[in-house]
């Protein structure tokens, strides 16, 4: 048995306010765990994406978060917990105006290849990035895989 205190554990640097990764403080496996923080305009992930062998599942406690899904937006509030399979391709972002509370499971924890598109404003287009550490390691960046244009940037 592992017990942590979500606040005890160190935030990482991540497209989300607060990330604290549970995993490795929990003793987990076979299992991804993340606590988020999100404010307005946060997201989970650094873009529309897909995990290649990793189903995710988000259950928000406070809040609301609209995911981009292949359907359509899908808003999951308070109270709601959404699946995504593996390959199927999401991002969750609040829109809102208050700050979400959330934790994201996936399974299995090696998700093999991930997927990562973000709008970039050379190629005009939705493309394949990359996230990379900045010099100083004090943000990631997003970079487009076709022309290498920078396309976000993390604190």
């Amino acid at each position: 048995m592992h017990k942590v205190t979500i606040e005890d554990v160190e935030r990482r640097i991540d497209s989300a306010t607060v990330n604290r990764p549970l995993t490795a403080a929990l003793g987990a496996s076979n299992l991804a765990i993340n606590y988020y923080e999100l404010a307005p305009g946060d997201s989970f992930a650094y873009g529309y994406h897909a995990h290649e062998a990793q189903e995710e599942v988000f259950v928000i406690s406070s809040g609301t978060v609209t995911f981009e899904t292949e359907e359509g937006p899908v808003d999951v509030e308070s109270g709601d917990a959404i699946r995504f399979a593996p390959g199927e391709y999401q991002q969750g972002t609040n829109t809102g105006t208050e700050r979400v509370e959330a934790v994201a499971l996936g399974a299995p924890q090696d998700g093999g290849d991930f997927d990562l598109l973000r709008d970039c404003e050379v190629c005009g287009d939705r493309t394949s990035q990359a996230i990379e550490w900045t010099d100083d390691r004090d943000a990631k960046v997003t970079r487009c895989l076709d022309c290498g244009e920078r396309t976000g940037r993390f604190e």
